[in-house]
């Protein structure tokens, strides 16, 4: 028989929105949060940028809202955008109430100024930050905020496997979940009056991405499997140039360095930024990922180089030490030589379709953060609304569930796992073959450029590899490994089927068959087979 725990909330995830959902729940409901890692590793611990709100006087809730719409490409939609920006400074405020120290200017006036900083899309400064790794302050602040609650517990290194819904009743609500304990190697269960997926995004399905290893798309693969609607997921961001070397695991080339002049290069060391775009270097990120991604197909080369050798060896140690000593610990002496950088998956737009309180489809699952879709992004997301969605839909999700949350249901004993049937498997390699297959065609086939006969390629690929992997997960015990890839083969289809419904090119989506842009922008929804 396997364990089985008991909780009135299960948050699966531990980023920003897992966290703050659970410290606003945990005076009164016993609270369970799972992290597939440490408790610490995730999306929001790398986010270098920081989180956007009205905090100047000379800036409105309007100026934001229409910065957003913008950058959204026309599809976002309106109630969302609206809901997020007028509710971002409290979120802000609650936030700096837990800890986390953002960066003030000097003031000799004795009141608090925050230093607000501005990004791309953005019309005012609007950017409260804690130097260049806001992130990591705001996940270790309210990591130990979660350590010092007494009816908060943390699993780590706890997969879940799926959703477990209670079919004796017609609407069938969410009851918990099936997880693995990658400690003990044990399927264990749990159940929960209410589930919150908050598990990030899926950009671990490209071949580059600037996502930590987690982001493999469990919540939407599991919520789709459960039920759930998705929406959008055809929009992936990728960040123009992430560093390409065997050993630099998932690490950017901050936007700065072409800020200050450095210059993109093919492997022959000519320039080629001016023959797409008259901004060259300092055009928009699609934009240049496009081109950077247009000459490596073009050439067949792994990579293209970004170029700062021609500025003093003294400025670029002083302006980019981090990167100075990331590159020179590879043996590359970005003072002499350039950069080798790929363009790589950074935001998941698309995700699972949920209401401003954070319900799904299915009674009692919410899903907030990248996960979900709540309407914000549209076709592309704009800097610095990604930790704010997190922190705006926490709050709205916990306001509904202390309101519903019923204190006298009583726990119900979820039907056992089993795998009396399964064995070990001694093929793991089928498993890692699989694995880089789907992330090298998904890239090729799916990235930042895309045609019709390279989606419907991926698509065959990706049916045949659906049915390798079902088989495989019937008859072995579940690793790691197999949960990851199983959900990012599902999530890899979704991607797949709302890049081929939508006839047009808009934001992060580009087709060269539909080049232009549709009069009439429409979110598109996929909807599984009745549960």
């Amino acid at each position: 028989m396997n364990q089985q725990h008991n909780c009135d909330v299960l948050i699966i995830g531990s980023g920003a929105a897992g966290l703050s959902l659970a410290l606003h729940l945990a005076q009164n409901a016993d609270v369970v949060i799972l992290s597939k890692s440490k408790v610490n590793e995730g999306s929001t611990y790398y986010a270098q940028g920081g989180i956007a709100a009205v905090f100047d006087e000379n800036d409105s809730i309007e100026s934001h809202v229409a910065d957003t719409l913008i950058a959204g490409a026309g599809l976002c939609e309106q109630e969302a955008v609206q809901y997020t920006a007028e509710n971002a400074r409290a979120c802000l405020e609650w936030l700096i109430d837990q800890g986390v120290n953002f960066d003030q200017e000097d003031n000799q006036g004795g009141d608090v100024k925050y230093h607000l900083t501005r990004e791309g899309g953005h019309s005012h400064r609007r950017i409260l930050h804690a130097a260049d790794a806001t992130g990591q302050a705001v996940q270790t602040t309210l990591v130990d905020r979660v350590k010092q609650h007494n009816r908060i517990r943390i699993f780590e290194r706890y997969n879940a496997i799926d959703l477990v819904r209670d079919n004796k009743q017609s609407d069938s609500p969410c009851i918990g979940a099936y997880i693995w304990n990658r400690n003990s190697e044990k399927v264990e269960r749990i159940f929960a009056k209410k589930t919150i997926l908050a598990t990030g995004g899926a950009s671990k399905v490209y071949q580059y991405t600037s996502n930590p290893d987690i982001a493999s798309g469990d919540g939407i693969a599991m919520a789709w499997r459960a039920g759930c609607r998705v929406a959008n997921m055809e929009f992936n961001q990728f960040h123009p140039t992430c560093l390409f070397h065997p050993d630099a695991g998932n690490f950017l080339i901050t936007e700065a360095l072409r800020g200050e002049g450095a210059i993109l290069r093919r492997p022959d060391g000519s320039r080629f930024m001016p023959q797409f775009d008259e901004r060259a270097e300092l055009a928009p990120r699609d934009i240049v990922a496009r081109a950077i991604d247009f000459e490596m197909k073009r050439l067949g080369a792994d990579c293209m180089y970004l170029d700062i050798s021609h500025k003093s060896a003294d400025f670029i140690k002083q302006h980019f030490p981090t990167i100075y000593d990331k590159t020179k610990s590879l043996g590359i002496d970005m003072t002499k030589q350039p950069i080798p950088v790929v363009p790589a998956a950074h935001y998941t737009c698309g995700g699972v379709m949920i209401n401003n309180k954070g319900q799904t489809d299915v009674a009692n699952l919410y899903a907030i953060g990248e996960v979900a879709y709540t309407g914000l992004h549209g076709a592309n997301r704009m800097a610095s609304n990604s930790l704010l969605e997190c922190l705006v839909y926490a709050r709205a999700a916990a306001q509904d569930i202390e309101a519903n949350l019923n204190h006298k249901q009583r726990y119900l004993t979820l039907p056992p796992w089993d795998e009396s049937r399964v064995t070990d498997s001694d093929e793991e390699v089928v498993i890692q073959h699989n694995w880089h297959e789907l992330r090298l065609f998904m890239w090729d086939y799916v990235g930042i450029v895309r045609t019709t006969k390279r989606l419907e390629r991926a698509l065959h690929r990706v049916e045949l590899l659906q049915k390798e992997i079902d088989e495989y997960y019937r008859h072995f015990r579940v690793s790691n490994n197999l949960l990851e890839l199983r959900n990012l083969v599902q999530v890899a289809e979704l991607i797949i089927r709302c890049a081929m419904s939508r006839k047009e090119s808009r934001g992060l989506h580009y087709t060269l068959d539909y080049p232009e842009t549709n009069d009439e922008a429409k979110v598109t929804v996929l909807t599984p087979a009745a549960h």
